[in-house]
């Protein structure tokens, strides 16, 4: 078994907070992949699924951000995993929004969750890390991240969730290459070889299609032949005299 975590905080009125960017992934993967109702058990919330052929239990701790290690701690002591089974979502402050990116172990950087997952857990555990950007000073920081992402940010905000749920498969796989692959096809889609840009944007015509129409030419270089003269002699010399 595998067990994905994401930190938040519980309650609706930080649902939508930067901070909770782990919870939204879950949710995103729970309903692409089919996964049971959310239950409350371990401190937390959980659900269950599959992805390819990995059973993963997906957990939201309710203990608020500074305690997440709690739940988890929890929740792998009743099914006798170990930090290599645990991969955990969360906020990332030192990349731009919408970006995504996969480590195995490290510190904490100052990030509460992580803080309490380090003293539980140990430091060991996978960390799928989804960039919200930086205010620009530490001091504004905790008000930064407790507030809600803004409608400016919705679009890239649905394709990183996309992403994830379609990477999903890879990660619970250990394969965090193809994950990042997939997030990047929602993310930074490529652009074809026809010419056509990412969907939504218009084809940009070839330089023959930019071309005005030109009206048929006539064929160069073509001798007439001369017209039969067919006026008597008489008429010839009587024209001669005109």
């Amino acid at each position: 078994m595998k067990l994905f975590v994401g930190l938040g905080n519980p309650g609706a009125k930080y649902a939508q907070n930067r901070h909770n960017i782990g919870f939204m992934a879950l949710d995103e993967i729970a309903a692409s992949h089919g996964f049971s109702p959310w239950k409350n058990k371990f401190q937390a919330q959980i659900c269950e699924g599959t992805l390819g052929g990995v059973k993963v239990l997906l957990l939201k701790p309710q203990t608020f951000m500074n305690l997440s290690g709690q739940a988890v701690g929890e929740a792998m002591r009743f099914y006798k995993l170990t930090s290599a089974d645990v991969t955990v979502l969360h906020d990332e402050l030192d990349l731009a929004p919408g970006k995504c990116r996969v480590k195995q172990g490290g510190g904490h950087a100052g990030h509460n969750g992580l803080r309490s997952l380090h003293s539980h857990i140990g430091a060991d555990y996978a960390r799928v890390r989804l960039g919200i950007g930086h205010p620009g000073h530490k001091d504004a920081v905790a008000g930064y991240v407790l507030r809600d992402f803004p409608k400016a940010d919705a679009d890239w905000l649905d394709d990183l969730m996309r992403g994830i749920a379609d990477g999903a498969t890879a990660l619970a796989a250990g394969d965090g290459g193809k994950f990042m692959n997939a997030v990047s096809l929602r993310t930074a889609p490529p652009r074809s070889s026809g010419g056509m840009k990412s969907p939504g944007q218009k084809k940009t015509p070839s330089a023959e299609q930019a071309k005005p129409a030109q009206p048929a030419s006539q064929p160069e270089n073509v001798v007439h032949a001369p017209e039969t003269d067919t006026r008597s002699a008489l008429q010839k010399l009587a024209d001669r005299f005109k």
